[in-house]
């Protein structure tokens, strides 16, 4: 597809999650250390504190512990982002908590992942953290999935336990609608098959989990079918070389854009046609998803920041009221009648809780029914009014023009995080 050469194909960005002590630390920290992606310096400190904590070998997972609380504790308690490159692409990595208290730890690394890694303990095999942490991640759309079986050193590399835990999985994963699934057999502490190609388990003939890291395509996981840009900016130089120059700037979320397209501008409908599209100093006769580009218009109309410009084909939603799953991240509850700023894109728009259809019970993915209030890390069906229509679109066709966070109108705070989604999951 020519597309593709406009998607930032080198970046992956992966979330991990899994029940407490599954070894996600330690998995990112042998990523790390087997690619030469930290240095000498970081080598000796982590042997430094590994020798503190009386381990008896050096501890790879402090490499994403930063936080002094988090090594006193033994526990990861936020997310961890780390940034690592091979010569093949360049990976940003979100290590989340295991504790279901910190599910909006794990929405928040979410957010942007193409990939989720997922770590079960090969003694333990499928566990209710593990449905939990899966169930979230077909939530929020994330479309390819990496189930790591660690810890297989200790049940003597067995094909049989790892085929079993693969095969339950599998099951439990296509009722959840997932859509690209890969397990791989794993020892984070030893080393196999992370980076280099396991000697202890010959019978796995796969992917390591660096090798498939840097092979999942992911092209496929735009949609070409949308054509959105949301406003960022008006830019309009006023100096004598640039004296009638009027673009818009923006990060392109969806589809193709083409000079001399028809397009459409929301929320007034008004339409018009591409003139010119800007790359920097540059002009281009197409651009897509991800890249930020200036867009010059033909006519001069009323286009301010939070506008959202969209090709003719496959129109945006527009309406005063949507239905939304909504993830609390705020220790002040949410209230049903309760006043917020739903920040969309680059729109701010005020709004208020009409209802909260049910809460979702994360450990048995069931629905919980009269409720009147949300607390923090609960998950719930909600529905919104907004002071002014909304354009979006299904979070599943177009996750930028989907989603969105609620502030507090007083503190200001990030409030909570939500998907506009028709599609129901229990």
């Amino acid at each position: 597809m020519d597309d593709q050469r406009y998607l930032n194909m080198d970046m992956l960005r992966i979330l991990t999650a899994g029940s407490v002590d599954d070894g996600k630390s330690t998995l990112i920290g042998r990523l790390l250390f087997d690619s030469k992606s930290i240095f000498e310096d970081q080598i000796a400190a982590i042997r430094e504190s590994s020798e503190k904590r009386g381990d008896a070998y050096t501890n790879l997972a402090l490499l994403t512990d930063g936080l002094k609380a988090e090594r006193e504790q033994g526990i990861t308690i936020d997310v961890a982002y780390k940034y690592f490159a091979t010569p093949k692409r360049k990976f940003i990595i979100a290590d989340t908590p295991g504790h279901i208290q910190y599910t909006r730890n794990m929405v928040t690394g979410a957010s942007t992942a193409n990939l989720a890694v997922l770590l079960v303990d090969a003694r333990k095999g499928i566990s209710e953290q593990t449905r939990r942490h899966t169930f979230l991640v077909s939530l929020l759309g994330i479309p390819h999935i990496i189930l790591c079986i660690n810890k297989m050193d200790l049940v003597n590399y067995s094909e049989e336990i790892f085929e079993s835990i693969q095969n339950e999985y599998t099951e439990f994963s296509k009722k959840l609608g997932i859509r690209d699934l890969h397990c791989i057999p794993i020892s984070a502490l030893q080393g196999d098959n992370v980076v280099e190609r396991s000697q202890n388990m010959n019978w796995y003939k796969k992917e390591t989990v660096l090798e498939y890291l840097e092979s999942v395509p992911i092209s496929e996981d735009w949609n070409y079918d949308l054509g959105r840009m949301s406003v960022q900016w008006v830019i309009r130089p006023m100096s004598d070389e640039h004296h009638d120059y009027r673009g818009y700037a923006g990060q392109i979320s969806a589809g193709i854009f083409r000079k001399g397209d028809p397009v459409v501008i929301y929320p007034s409908g008004l339409k018009t046609t591409i003139k010119a599209i800007d790359l920097f100093d540059r002009e281009i006769e197409k651009a897509g998803p991800p890249l930020s580009v200036t867009i010059r218009l033909e006519n001069e109309l009323d286009i301010s920041r939070g506008d959202l410009i969209t090709t003719e084909k496959n129109p945006p939603i527009v309406s005063n009221e949507i239905i939304t799953y909504v993830c609390w991240m705020d220790t002040k509850p949410l209230q049903k009648g309760g006043k917020y700023f739903l920040q969309h894109g680059t729109s701010l728009i005020k709004c208020i809780i009409l209802d909260i259809v049910y809460k979702i019970d994360i450990s048995t993915i069931g629905k919980i029914k009269d409720i009147n209030s949300l607390e923090l890390n609960d998950i719930a069906r909600v529905i919104i009014k907004t002071s002014r229509p909304l354009v979006y679109d299904d979070y599943f066709e177009n996750r930028s023009t989907g989603s969105f966070i609620l502030i507090d109108e007083l503190t200001n705070n990030t409030s909570g995080a939500g998907m506009i989604t028709s599609e129901e999951f229990i």
